[in-house]
């Protein structure tokens, strides 16, 4: 059993010796080659884990970041609902300030007609004592020379405060055609009164309710021009530039608008303006150029 062990491990002693010089070049080159290899192998072993530790901490900052913009959305969403809802708020305070307003118009309106009223009677009393005072020579109705009295056909129609309290009731009653033409009756009578302007104004409160906005802005013009100074003057205004919008003229509706905020800035019809112009995205200050007045009484 030892013998051939011995000759097996002499014949390998035998081959490695004679195999050295003719090998001994190439096999450094190996070690050389397979010692490059393994430095190359385990610099990219390093560079795989690197790589690996830098795309871990890649995808933590993305999953971060993706977090970040999914809550950056959910508080937008949010906010949006806060503001569309503070919007609606605002809408409706106004709508109901505006009604208020209207019907606090609409009171004076009445207490006008009364005090017209109680002005129409005291004029009657004094009408029939001067009556009773005069010569019954002239008669009734008739002027010097045969002419007709002037103030026949006014006597006609109903006293001023009881026609302009039957065209606002239909009007409030949404009978809008018989209160055009009560207002019209009204204005054809007593177009020098104090209420000649309301009722102007509400025959283009009509039209406008009846969709012609066209015939609402010649109304509210008439307004404008002929009754300068009443109390629905900054109405008048707003109404014109809400019918000129109906009517597809933005640019003069908006102007008309921001002229309504530069002369009245602290009238309720300038901040139904203001809401507006804000809805339109036309939000802004007025044209300069045009002095400020205040916002015409209402009483």
């Amino acid at each position: 059993m030892k013998k051939p062990i011995f000759l097996t491990l002499l014949a390998s002693s035998l081959v490695t010796l004679f195999a050295v010089p003719v090998f001994a070049g190439t096999k450094e080159q190996l070690i050389q080659l397979q010692t490059q290899v393994q430095l190359l192998q385990d610099n990219m072993a390093r560079m795989q884990q690197s790589f690996d530790e830098r795309m871990g901490v890649m995808k933590d900052l993305m999953t971060q970041q993706t977090d970040n913009v999914n809550k950056i959305g959910t508080t937008m969403e949010s906010l949006q609902k806060v503001l569309s809802q503070q919007n609606n708020d605002s809408s409706g305070k106004v709508d109901q300030l505006s009604g208020q307003v209207q019907a606090l118009h609409d009171a004076v309106d009445e207490l006008k007609a009364r005090l017209a009223k109680i002005s129409t009677q005291l004029d009657a009393v004094q009408t029939m004592q001067q009556n009773i005072t005069a010569p019954a020579t002239a008669q009734p109705g008739a002027a010097p020379g045969g002419a007709t009295n002037p103030s026949t056909a006014q006597n006609q129609a109903p006293p001023p405060d009881v026609l302009y309290q039957s065209a606002l009731g239909d009007y409030n009653a949404g009978k809008n055609d018989l209160a055009s033409q009560e207002f019209a009756q009204y204005l054809q009578f007593y177009g020098n009164t104090d209420l000649a302007g309301n009722a102007q104004f509400y025959i283009g409160e009509v039209d406008y309710r009846k969709g012609n906005f066209s015939n609402a802005v010649t109304d509210y013009n008439r307004v404008l021009d002929q009754f300068p100074g009443g109390n629905k003057e900054a109405a008048a205004r707003l109404k014109k530039g809400y019918a000129l919008l109906e009517l597809g003229q933005r640019d003069a509706g908006v102007q008309e608008l921001r002229s309504l905020i530069l002369r009245y800035p602290k009238s309720p019809e300038a901040l139904q303006a203001k809401d507006r112009l804000s809805k339109l995205g036309a939000a802004g200050a007025a044209s300069r150029g045009k002095p400020a007045r205040p916002s015409p009484s209402h009483h």
